[in-house]
């Protein structure tokens, strides 16, 4: 794609009255640089937000490269603009629901023939090593009288970076149990956030994190 016939679209589109702000969605932090980049040359309208995937075992971008890339840019151009990441897939697409720890149900979305990406990953050796860390989280869940889905949810939302949580249900009934998390949020302290990494074992760390 052509970054600068991008950057000038969205720029037409919000100077037409059309839209107010735009963002990327699956961006690389190489792409969303060069945005910027093309932003700045030409005194066009830059990004504002990115949308990532993010849960407990996608974690990467959104702790470490969106960040860094943060930084890079620079702090203070994007003061006036840049609102953060909009993550979407707090559950994993069910995966960490728990639905999937006895195996794969007629009724889910693994089960599916369009999914079955999804189911192949559950039953890999990495699906089921993640089932058994989510048995273990599902203790800290229950000693902070929550549900999995709400613990996982509010992980998502005590994230500086994170500027919102997209959530997909299939009920009204999933949607309660996942605004739940907001009443999880503050229970989110530094000990049980290191308790959950020390389940996952997956804590990204960045060039800078390793040279000190």
């Amino acid at each position: 794609m052509c970054l600068t016939e991008i950057v000038r679209a969205m720029t037409y589109v919000i100077n037409q009255g059309m839209a107010m702000y735009w963002g990327t969605s699956r961006w690389t932090a190489m792409e969303i640089m060069e945005a910027y980049s093309v932003a700045r040359q030409f005194n066009l309208i830059p990004p504002v937000c990115e949308q990532a995937e993010y849960h407990l075992f996608q974690r990467e971008k959104v702790e470490v490269q969106l960040p860094e890339l943060y930084h890079k840019i620079g702090k203070e151009s994007l003061l006036s603009s840049w609102v953060g990441a909009m993550t979407w897939s707090p559950l994993a697409c069910g995966i960490i629901t728990g639905k999937y720890e006895n195996g794969i149900p007629e009724s889910s979305r693994a089960s599916m023939k369009s999914y079955q990406w999804l189911r192949e990953k559950i039953v890999s050796e990495d699906g089921r090593k993640q089932q058994g860390k989510l048995k273990d989280l599902n203790h800290i869940a229950e000693k902070l009288g929550c549900t999995l889905p709400q613990l996982a949810v509010a992980w998502c939302l005590r994230n500086e970076g994170v500027s919102s949580v997209l959530l997909g249900t299939s009920n009204p009934e999933q949607l309660t149990e996942n605004l739940g998390a907001i009443q999880v949020l503050p229970k989110m302290t530094s000990h049980v956030v290191s308790e959950i990494d020390h389940i996952l074992g997956n804590r990204p760390y960045s060039k800078k994190d390793y040279r000190s």
